[in-house]
């Protein structure tokens, strides 16, 4: 029998809540159940495992970027929308790192066609159009945007320019720029 006041959606939002604080790393049922008040078996009534938690977590984080994506791109082309959406990213990141780290979680084929994966995917197509980039390289164009924007999230979000001159505002900049300069220029 389901706890009073216990439901999926409050468990996922509060281990999502946990993720940003403790890291993803950190959530567990053990924690959830505490967090409750209750034990970890009356949990299995909303979710069926740690890992079914967890993909809840990388389900709604994808879910709330490609919602702020989407709202970032409305009337935006070329390297405003690059920045804009970049932005997203980097923002997000910032204020739910342990969010942003779940929405990395692989996923397995039938769950991550259901989720916003694709979303993300259709943004990054969208900022492509501006550029003009042939159908036939934009999964390449794709790949490299996305790597570019985790890779230089992940290395912040590390600590890794926290103590190097200029800031990493400064460097991030020069990295859309250069994003924008390579898109107008892709290789066919």
């Amino acid at each position: 029998m389901a706890r009073a006041g216990i439901t999926a959606d409050r468990l996922v939002e509060a281990a999502a809540e946990l993720a940003d604080t403790a890291g993803f790393d950190q959530v567990s049922l053990s924690a959830l159940a505490r967090h409750f008040g209750v034990a970890v078996p009356s949990l299995y009534a909303h979710v069926k495992s740690s890992h079914d938690l967890k993909t809840r977590i990388a389900l709604l984080a994808l879910a709330e970027l490609a919602d702020r994506g989407m709202a970032a791109l409305a009337g935006r082309s070329g390297r405003d929308a690059l920045a804009a959406l970049g932005d997203v990213y980097r923002d997000y990141a910032r204020a739910h790192p342990g969010r942003y780290a779940a929405a990395r979680l692989p996923l397995d084929p039938q769950t991550a066609a259901a989720s916003a994966g694709p979303r993300h995917s259709e943004m990054l197509r969208a900022v492509l159009r501006g550029y003009e980039v042939p159908a036939a390289e934009q999964n390449h164009a794709v790949r490299f945007l996305g790597a570019t924007f985790h890779g230089y999230v992940s290395l912040e979000l590390a600590g890794g320019f926290a103590h190097s001159s200029p800031d990493s505002q400064q460097s991030w900049s020069r990295a859309v720029d250069a994003l924008d300069v390579a898109l107008r220029h892709w290789p066919s």
